[in-house]
């Protein structure tokens, strides 16, 4: 059986549809903490453990497609993705892929608490 099927990429899509939320919490967790523990504005904090938080969701779930299909197979997943745009490929653009997207709402995460907590202490 290969795993190039369709019924095989809606398997994935919807595991990493139940993993989403999860992983969000998980990684936003410690950035809000310091936030609360740093007195930074819920202002800052609450977009700011959003924005770095979906930077390691996005990676592990790039890790999870790459795991299940196989790093010279996973292109395929994505097209498949970017042919069903209004159902499994809602919200998913192919520069979400890229490490360069993932480092820029890493930093960016990092940017917002920084100015959270310049705001605070002035």
């Amino acid at each position: 059986m290969s795993e190039l099927t369709e019924k095989n990429y809606k398997r994935i899509n919807v595991i990493n549809w139940m993993l989403t939320v999860p992983m969000m919490i998980l990684f936003a967790w410690p950035y809000y903490t310091a936030a609360k523990i740093l007195n930074v504005a819920e202002f800052f904090a609450y977009p700011g453990a959003f924005i770095f938080s979906t930077a390691f969701m996005l990676t592990i779930l790039h890790g999870h497609v790459t795991m299940a299909l196989g790093a010279a197979h996973r292109v395929h997943y994505y097209h498949w993705l970017e042919s069903n745009p209004l159902s499994f490929g809602l919200l998913f653009s192919s520069v979400m892929t890229t490490t360069r997207f993932r480092i820029i709402l890493f930093l960016s995460g990092l940017t917002i608490f920084a100015l959270g907590y310049i705001s605070s202490a002035l």
